[in-house]
């Protein structure tokens, strides 16, 4: 991923375990089902290290809220340290894997977690304005840096 590692010794946590929903085989195919936290926990890779933002406890599903009947969803992330500067990274991360996957009436509102970045606010302004997010992913080499963090794990 990146060399010369901001946390070279992060702390590893053990991923909840997650079990499939399966649909019903009579429901129907173009109901509009609700979504909740478990249906967007994102499992998403660190841009630094080779384990998930989970098992980094930079993500955790107590951080997703999802307002439904308002078609809302926050998401708080902590990075592992508060000089991180893979920061806006993973919070763009974690905008495309919900703009990738969440119908397109839902407003998506990343932040994080009060007091745990230096540049908190700087960082939360970033990643809330559609300009700037529609300029960083017109990056090919941010846009592959995403495209990495967010690509499947079969492990």
């Amino acid at each position: 991923m990146v060399s010369g590692l901001i946390n070279a010794n992060p702390v590893i946590y053990q991923k909840k375990e997650r079990h499939v929903r399966i649909a019903p085989c009579d429901s129907d195919e173009y109901a509009v089902e609700p979504v909740d936290q478990q249906e967007i926990f994102v499992d998403i890779k660190d841009p630094e290290h080779p384990y998930s933002l989970e098992e980094l406890k930079v993500i955790t599903e107590d951080a997703i809220e999802v307002d439904d009947k308002n078609s809302l969803v926050r998401v708080t992330f902590t990075p592992t340290v508060e000089h991180c500067s893979m920061a806006t990274v993973i919070g763009l991360c974690l905008r495309v894997k919900l703009m990738r996957s969440l119908p397109s009436r839902y407003k998506v509102d990343i932040k994080v977690a009060p007091g745990t970045h230096a540049t908190e606010a700087a960082v939360n302004k970033q990643l809330n304005d559609k300009e700037r997010v529609a300029a960083a992913l017109e990056n090919p080499n941010l846009l592959d840096m995403v495209d990495e963090c967010l690509a499947p794990t079969y492990g």
